[in-house]
């Protein structure tokens, strides 16, 4: 502590005996900033004391090699500081923690770009919001994206889920089927999303996209078989490869109904290409075992087609956010289950799907989604 019986600069600080106190920074005196304390004595003493530094001081760098600390040199465009050896010349960045491997911007700036992008903007509207360079805003999101998928793999194993339903959602990558060619790749074309989701939960065990193809569909019955425990009842569309791939996946584990609804042709002409067709009927038909007539029902799926359809903007109909690589795709659609599951609090349930599932016991971040905390 230092004992100063000079008066301070700027104002008084004890008129009437009154306590008071005041921040003082003399730098040709003092190298830092001081608290001056309440005043508690009538004889105009000051006492003061170096207050926490931890802007200049705190941080210091060696350089190895040559084994001398280094200098301070600014900062780097993200906010970091830098530092240079005096010797070697070398320069250094003070140490820190990634937010996503070799993602250089801060945890906050991420946060931002991956929320706005799960409430339904776009990667040119994120980039004119968060200040980034698109093609970071892409790589965050597959990185994320990658992180969502192992995150779903790690911790939805040994589920109890009594009802499930599932479906498909159709969205396209680069084209739609009737402009590929001979020649285009694979991945350029129609791509579906399979989803199953717990009709008491709400959560969303597996997904997988891919064609709608037998292979695809046994590929995520698979999935969705490994994840869960016990008898089940399973309700679909009437896609007729559910037919032989769920009594080749559960064998005699499940109950088995197919719900399929027939539309008429009201709003396919030409006029009206995008209108949509009338339901007609919706015929129940059990498959295998002994399935509760009450819960043979696809309404929770499809309403999570249209949760998908309004929070990711490349599924958007009629716009040009549609994906142009299948990676981006698969990133994005992991990326919204994970924090759909986890993040997201379920209007109806009043908890996120996880919380109600007992997978966790409280609703996560997007930082905490990511390993960022």
């Amino acid at each position: 502590m230092v004992r100063i019986r000079a008066p301070p600069v700027g104002r008084k600080t004890d008129q009437g005996g009154r306590r008071a106190s005041l921040i003082l920074h003399t730098p040709r005196i003092f190298p830092s900033y001081f608290c001056i304390l309440p005043l508690t004595n009538n004889d105009r003493s000051l006492y003061i004391y170096p207050m926490s530094n931890d802007t200049k001081d705190a941080i210091s760098v060696t350089c190895n090699p040559c084994d001398v600390r280094c200098q301070s040199i600014g900062k780097h465009r993200n906010g970091l500081r830098r530092f240079r050896c005096p010797k070697c010349r070398k320069s250094y960045t003070e140490p820190h923690r990634r937010t996503l491997d070799t993602i250089y911007i801060s945890s906050e700036k991420a946060t931002l770009a991956l929320q706005l992008l799960l409430e339904g903007n776009s990667l040119r509207s994120t980039q004119r919001i968060t200040g980034l360079d698109i093609n970071t805003v892409m790589s965050l999101l597959v990185k994320a994206g990658e992180r969502s998928q192992s995150l779903m793999d790690d911790r939805m194993r040994n589920l109890s889920m009594k009802h499930l339903q599932i479906d498909e959602i159709w969205t396209f990558v680069q084209k739609k089927a009737r402009h590929v060619r001979k020649g285009d790749s694979p991945e350029v074309g129609d791509q579906w999303v399979f989803v199953a989701i717990d009709a008491d939960t709400k959560l969303i065990p597996a997904f997988h996209v891919g064609k709608r193809h037998l292979e695809d569909t046994r590929t995520f019955l698979w999935d969705v078989y490994t994840r869960i425990e016990g008898r089940t009842q399973i309700t679909t569309d009437g896609l007729n490869h559910y037919r032989a791939g769920i009594p080749e996946t559960f064998g005699l584990d499940v109950d088995f109904a197919q719900l399929v609804k027939l539309f008429g042709d009201f709003g396919q002409g030409p006029d009206a290409r995008y209108s949509p067709s009338r339901l007609t009927e919706v015929i129940s038909k059990v498959r295998s075992g002994d399935p509760d007539p009450d819960h043979i029902s696809t309404s929770f799926v499809e309403r999570q087609n249209l949760t998908m359809r309004m929070a990711i903007r490349r599924f958007t109909r009629l716009t040009n956010a549609f994906s142009k690589k299948l990676l981006n795709l698969k990133a994005a659609v992991a990326l919204h289950f994970a924090y759909y599951n986890f993040c997201r609090v379920h209007s109806s349930l009043r908890v996120t799907p996880a919380m109600e599932a007992g997978i966790t016991d409280h609703i996560w971040t997007i930082a905490e989604l990511l390993g960022a905390e």
